[in-house]
């Protein structure tokens, strides 16, 4: 083990594996971090740099004010975050790790091992080139306000989550500590094969499902914020039906069939460009996505630009999630996620699985400890909601549909005649019941939950149904809740508190309701949820 000076570069872990960290006094972070901040301050200042080359009517000295623009934000960026860097330190003790910031004002944040739920690392593409690591400390607090270290090496980043993991596992005091890294290292260094991993035919698959139309509302937006620098308002369809009568005028003689074909046209940009989108958000993502089993838990690795590199215990999954789409269910393609008390991405889920078929999501949900049913006739007993709260909910929605209706009519009462506007709402009323109604009533053959000996199910959804599974012992609490109209009617809503994530199965009979409670409730009971969570 070598140390450097009082920057706090030291190096924590051979070429073996990293060795956990020791009880320190206040260190630093990586020096380089504060070149990185500078960095991403000129990315920020990219659009104000943009604009100032266009917003003058010469090139030359346009392009002369950005670059001293972006130079001036680089300088001020790194002279900033080195300030910061010197005035920023944390320290490893036995039982938490505090973190002293600020630069006008002082804050010393304390966070003990035993609050921390997850450790994750993150590279950008800067840090990654670099070999700096962002490490973000993970209390199960919504995902506000988290604790994280940036930037720090590698082997740091790996040496303090063993340490966080070891401090939550073992014992605090630093030589028993010491003596139980040891003996643990060689577990912790090797990893079985992957549970789950895509190559680059699966993430072109994948991004044929992820049509999406983002880059466009980019588009759409920028140019709005910058229509200044046009030399015609965008937004102007007045000016564009000139700009057609005029120059634009040859597009009326084409004919309806070139109109149409040009419409074709346009269309099939938008899908081209959709499907761009997609390809790019799924490759940036999901690049190189390798699910590995670890003796710390699950380890998921991730990301082309941003690379992230996250280490689930097993005990602290709650419950599994399937997911599909619209159209990818048609095809057998599913996503698994964990719901954890730690956060991913500022969701309260791990994506393990996100595209893949339910063969390869049935071993990666059986290793946490959970079983999928194969289908809804081969689990134990699935029940639907109560028929009268579907009946209701079309109603309900029906009536919000009519007031709509009226206050639009109302709003064209002046514009239309009397005859029109009731001949529009005696078309819309019939059509909209009748789709509402089918609409429920197909939620009502879809919809269903179980529950057996270990786990609750409940499916939800009419076209990209979700799957959830929870175990019954880690379940927290089980809530009836019912509205003035439920009382009535008599079917209420079930919440079973899950941590890190929502379980809710709604309007189900009163009796089934009292039913579930009474057996999640005996479950709960049954084990203790601390040492359930020590396990």
């Amino acid at each position: 083990m070598t140390t450097s000076d009082d920057a706090g570069t030291a190096v924590l872990g051979e070429a073996s594996g990293p060795a956990p960290c020791k009880a320190t006094e206040g260190r630093r972070t990586h020096p380089l971090g504060f070149i990185v901040r500078g960095l991403q301050g000129v990315k920020n200042a990219l659009l104000p740099m943009v604009a100032l080359v266009f917003a003058n009517d010469d090139l030359r000295l346009g392009l002369t004010a950005a670059i001293g623009l972006g130079f001036i934000i680089v300088i001020l960026s790194m002279s900033v975050g080195y300030i910061a860097w010197r005035r920023l330190t944390y320290r490893i003790g036995t039982d938490d790790i505090r973190v002293e910031s600020g630069i006008l004002s002082r804050a010393a944040r304390s966070v003990p091992f035993e609050r921390i739920q997850d450790v994750s690392l993150e590279q950008g593409l800067v840090p990654r080139l670099l070999g700096l690591v962002e490490v973000r400390f993970e209390t199960g607090a919504g995902g506000k306000d988290e604790l994280k270290l940036a930037f720090l090496t590698e082997a740091e980043g790996e040496a303090l989550r063993e340490t966080v993991r070891i401090r939550n596992s073992g014992p605090a005091d630093p030589a028993s500590t010491e003596a139980l890294s040891k003996a643990d290292e060689p577990q912790a260094t090797r990893t079985a094969p992957p549970l789950f991993a895509m190559d680059n035919r699966r993430l072109l698959t994948f991004g044929l499902f992820e049509f999406s139309l983002a880059v466009v509302a980019v588009f759409a937006g920028a140019a709005q914020q910058f229509d200044f620098l046009l030399p015609f308002d965008l937004w102007d369809f007045d000016g564009w039906q000139d700009r057609l009568a005029g120059p634009g005028a040859w597009l009326q003689g084409l004919g309806f069939a070139a109109q149409a074909a040009g419409a074709v046209v346009a269309a099939a940009t938008l899908i081209v460009v959709g499907m761009t989108t997609g390809f790019i958000r799924t490759f940036t993502r999901d690049w190189d996505f390798r699910l590995e089993e670890t003796d710390r838990g699950f380890r998921r690795r991730r990301g082309l630009f941003t690379r992230t590199d996250v280490v689930m215990p097993k005990h602290r999954v709650q419950a599994v999630q399937v997911t599909t789409g619209v159209v990818r269910r048609f095809f057998g393609w599913h996503g698994l996620k964990f719901i954890s008390l730690a956060q991913d991405a500022g969701s309260a889920s791990h994506v393990v699985a996100p595209f893949a078929r339910t063969s390869e999501m049935t071993p990666i949900a059986e290793t946490a400890g959970f079983s999928l049913p194969v289908d809804a006739a081969g689990n134990t007993e699935w029940r639907r909601s109560s028929a009268r709260y579907r009946v209701d909910q079309a109603l309900i929605e029906f009536g919000l549909l009519l007031l709509v209706s009226a206050f639009l009519a109302a709003s064209l009462w002046f514009e239309a005649e009397e005859a029109t506007v009731r001949a529009i709402l005696l078309a819309i009323a019939p059509f909209a019941a009748v789709t509402l109604a089918v609409r429920q009533w197909l939620l009502w053959q879809r919809e269903r939950h179980s529950i057996d000996l270990h786990q609750i199910y409940n499916r939800t959804g009419l076209f990209a149904p979700t799957l959830n599974v929870a175990s019954r012992i880690k379940l927290q609490s089980a809530e009836i809740v019912q509205g003035p109209i439920a009382r009535r009617r008599g079917y209420a809503t079930l919440h079973l508190g899950l941590a890190g994530g929502k379980f809710a199965i709604r309007g189900i009979e009163l009796d089934r309701a009292h039913a579930l409670r009474r057996g999640i409730l005996s479950s709960i009971r049954s084990r203790d949820f601390s040492a359930l969570m020590q396990g």
